[in-house]
């Protein structure tokens, strides 16, 4: 199927900025509490408030997410809250599905991939809400198996946050508990050091498509830096299971998002597809 052409962002003086630097403020918040992208505050809010096309907001989202990972990043690492071996191996396949994600961002028709994502944000959630303490127990030695199951994460991962302009951290943090015992905080500053390299290969191949607005990115990505870092702070001292309640309810709006956008494509499609009375 043919690449669709990239449609422009809207001219300068018709973006309201103090909405675009109150969502990177809020993306920002966002990522440094939960280890995210910060990609389902952005993503809306260029939609909505900017007046972006779907595909140039997702884009331009994983663009933005570059400095605000960082700062997230800086905030659980100087506290150690990092595992480095698992960040490396979600990192090797997280790039690879970052480029297939990217790829298929300018030829996929998205709402099956969000009915299914949302589906398993809730699960996911249902599972976090009912957990022992919300926290995991730590993780075990990384055996063949456990390498080959991290690497398989980050690359779904690294496909969603092509595909959602997300940073991928919406699937790591929880995964990375439940599935794989890290304790939650340790998750969280783990995940951001997967977002990061994730969200700058995702940038590179999205500007080869022009898919991003680096102007926008650029206004969300440095509004976002400040709260990304205080609230990674915030997260550190956070009783583990108010944090596991807390992303719980993140995902469920995640979820209920996406499946309302889902309805709304679903419902477009069919109406283009509709013979003309």
């Amino acid at each position: 199927m043919a690449a669709d052409a990239p449609t422009p962002a809207p001219a300068s003086s018709e973006v309201p900025w103090a909405w675009v630097v109150a969502a990177g403020l809020l993306a920002g918040l966002t990522s440094g509490l939960f280890g995210v992208g910060g990609g389902i505050v952005i993503v809306p809010a260029l939609t909505l408030l900017a007046g972006f096309p779907h595909k140039l907001a997702t884009g331009t989202s994983l663009t933005a997410i570059v400095p605000i990972s960082c700062a997230g990043l800086v905030g659980y690492g100087l506290a150690g809250e990092l595992d480095l071996a698992a960040a490396a191996l979600l990192t090797v396949g997280s790039l690879a599905g970052a480029v297939v994600g990217t790829r298929f961002l300018r030829t996929l028709s998205g709402p099956a991939l969000q009915w299914t994502f949302a589906a398993l944000m809730l699960v996911t959630a249902v599972r976090l809400a009912l957990g022992d303490d919300g926290d995991g127990a730590g993780r075990a030695a990384l055996t063949v198996g456990a390498v080959l199951a991290l690497v398989a994460l980050g690359f779904v991962a690294g496909v969603l946050a092509g595909l959602l302009g997300v940073g991928g951290g919406i699937i790591l943090v929880p995964l990375l508990t439940i599935a794989f015992g890290l304790p939650l905080v340790l998750a969280k500053g783990t995940s951001l050091a997967v977002i990061l390299p994730t969200s700058v290969v995702g940038t590179l191949r999205n500007r080869a498509s022009g898919l991003t607005a680096l102007r926008p990115a650029a206004v969300v990505g440095v509004a976002g830096v400040v709260s990304a870092y205080l609230a990674s702070q915030l997260s550190l001292g956070l009783d583990p299971r108010v944090s596991s309640l807390l992303f719980a309810a993140l995902l469920v709006v995640v979820a209920v998002r996406l499946a309302l956008q889902a309805r709304a494509e679903g419902r477009a499609t069919a109406e283009d597809g509709a013979p003309a009375g």
